[in-house]
């Protein structure tokens, strides 16, 4: 399934056949600015000038920064969707979600089969 794979310190990124990027951070993570940063080089590596749609799986997030939010202002994906199952981690995706700049059109999910349809439907069609 997957294309390639990079490690960064708080989790993993991997280019997925389908042209999905799949970033999963590590559970109970405090994410700072520096993570953000490590997280958005390893996704900009992974496409070598491309954008791809990015799945972010954030499952049991324990916290972010408002330094790593701006980070994450920052423009990486035709499109993302925040994956989570806990009401701290919608709680988190809100807050990113809320930020009066977005780069590209994100959505949470709570399912990863949606999020995934999401991704693959919303990229092939403008406007979806």
């Amino acid at each position: 399934m997957e294309r390639a794979a990079i490690e960064c310190s708080k989790g993993t990124i991997t280019l997925r056949k389908d042209g999905i990027i799949h970033l999963v951070w590590d559970p109970h993570l405090r994410i700072e600015a520096a993570d953000a940063r490590a997280a958005m080089a390893a996704v900009n590596a992974l496409a070598d000038g491309r954008e791809h749609p990015l799945l972010v799986d954030m499952t049991m997030t324990a916290s972010l920064s408002r330094q790593a939010q701006m980070v994450f202002s920052q423009r990486c994906a035709t499109r993302m969707a925040l994956l989570g199952t806990s009401p701290v981690d919608r709680i988190l995706a809100n807050w990113v979600l809320s930020a009066q700049e977005q780069p590209c059109p994100k959505r949470f999910f709570n399912s990863a089969n949606e999020a995934m349809k999401w991704l693959l439907l919303a990229d092939k069609s403008v406007g979806s």
